[in-house]
């Protein structure tokens, strides 16, 4: 009976190193990496960088400190941030992508040639079928 009673032991302690393995490569391993993702992206840091705060403010790098960095987020209003507040730098846009995506907006608010809708006097368009109500009476 001591025979099979330490065999039972055996297999929970497989059991309870397996989950800890587990554990290890789902939670802290990919924690790690982002930390170490984080602290490069913190070394990489340079002046004129658009960075995103944690608190969700929108800035451009004006000086970098050992601790501090100081962030532009309107003209002439510079604020100082923890350096370990930076959630990111934003990529940068080119002027001209966001040009060419402004522009077929702008072409679709206009009317085109021999799309204008026609009224009638009584304010009805013109070559539209009447509704059911109208037709009635």
């Amino acid at each position: 009976m001591v025979i099979a009673a330490s065999g039972g032991g055996s297999g929970f302690l497989f059991i309870i190193i397996i989950a800890f393995l587990l554990l290890y490569l789902i939670v802290v391993r990919p924690q790690r990496r982002r930390q170490s993702q984080q602290q490069a992206m913190l070394s990489d840091l340079e002046v004129g960088d658009e960075v995103l705060t944690a608190g969700g403010i929108y800035g451009t790098v004006t000086a970098l400190d050992e601790n501090e960095v100081s962030v532009e987020i309107a003209p002439q209003l510079v604020v100082r941030v923890a350096r370990r507040a930076i959630a990111g730098i934003t990529p940068e846009r080119e002027g001209d992508e966001a040009e060419e995506h402004e522009e077929p907006e702008e072409e679709a608010e206009e009317p085109t040639e021999g799309t204008e809708t026609e009224t009638d006097s009584s304010g009805a368009i013109k070559g539209a079928e009447a509704s059911g109500d109208e037709s009635r009476g």
